[in-house]
């Protein structure tokens, strides 16, 4: 059985939710950021940095993509979109699994990937291991 990670859109998060199309982006300008560093430091930065390239399934249309590996340290981890009931509100969310066969660089990679979505988003991350971090303006 694969693990998750939770990103949760709480109040004083920038966005109330994300849409598959607009993950992409994040990633993708996630990827770009590395690039220009990788052009500043004149090495191929993005590709270490970002081992992965952006797949869909036909039978995940509208719900998941994965991120599929390059390199043999890499196999895959999942990025999908849903939304949870908390008592009368509706709270979307990001799932990110590990899917069965992760290697260490995928956890390592997966974890990196979710901070950086958290923090950009100001939402509530819920870790691999099930610690939680708070990226939301907070009382």
């Amino acid at each position: 059985m694969g693990q998750s990670a939770f990103i949760r859109f709480v109040q004083g998060s920038t966005v109330p939710s994300l849409t598959l199309d607009e993950l992409k982006d994040q990633l993708i300008n996630y990827r770009d950021q590395l690039a220009l560093t990788g052009k500043q430091l004149d090495w191929q930065y993005e590709d270490v940095c970002f081992p992965y390239t952006i797949e869909t399934k036909p039978e995940g249309e509208g719900r998941w993509f994965y991120l599929k590996g390059k390199y043999r340290h890499y196999e895959s981890i999942v990025f999908g979109v849903d939304k949870e009931q908390v008592g009368e509100d509706e709270r979307h969310y990001v799932q990110v699994v590990l899917p069965e066969g992760h290697t260490h660089g995928d956890k390592n990679k997966g974890n990196e990937l979710c901070k950086y979505l958290a923090k950009h988003l100001k939402a509530e991350l819920q870790l691999f291991n099930g610690r939680v971090m708070y990226f939301n303006p907070r009382k």
